[in-house]
């Protein structure tokens, strides 16, 4: 599959046009993972975004910040084909909030560095305006998907 076709299908390069997807690109890198691999740990410098072309990818918290009395890490998503992570270093490229793990074997991921892709983003602001646009639009999704989960967490906890 080549990198402009899977791009198409990541809602964070919704309406780019062809020659924009291509641009974009040019500056991913195409990483493979064994399964239970670990693509980044929570707490570590983050520069780069991610989008899986092939597997899944479980993204966990430590049960430091997640259950208290837990012993293994939380999976707060499960991600598949098409979808992005590490979105969070695009924006304020502070540490990362979260583990990301590959959950299947010979997980294939297009890894776009941060530089690069900010360097279009500013060369091109077409390009730039509407990544920026679907960048926010994935951000509040994932936003309004956490505010439920805390809210579901909170609602039984006070029950049980």
């Amino acid at each position: 599959m080549s990198f402009v076709h899977l791009l198409k299908t990541a809602d964070i390069f919704y309406e780019l046009t062809d020659t924009q997807l291509q641009m974009v690109s040019t500056i991913c890198q195409e990483l493979h993972f064994a399964a239970d691999a670990i693509v980044f740990e929570e707490g570590s410098a983050g520069q780069e975004l991610y989008v899986i072309a092939s597997g899944e990818v479980e993204i966990q918290i430590h049960p430091a910040t997640s259950q208290p009395g837990k012993t293994g890490p939380s999976t707060i998503a499960t991600l598949r084909h098409g979808q992005s992570f590490g979105e969070v270093a695009l924006v304020d490229q502070g540490l990362r909030s979260a583990l990301a793990r590959c959950s299947k074997p010979d997980t294939a991921l297009l890894m776009i560095p941060r530089d690069k892709l900010m360097l279009l983003c500013d060369s091109y602001p077409q390009l730039g305006y509407r990544l920026m646009r679907n960048l926010a639009a994935d951000l509040a999704m994932k936003i309004r998907n956490t505010d439920l989960q805390v809210r579901e967490y909170l609602t039984w906890t006070r029950r049980g």
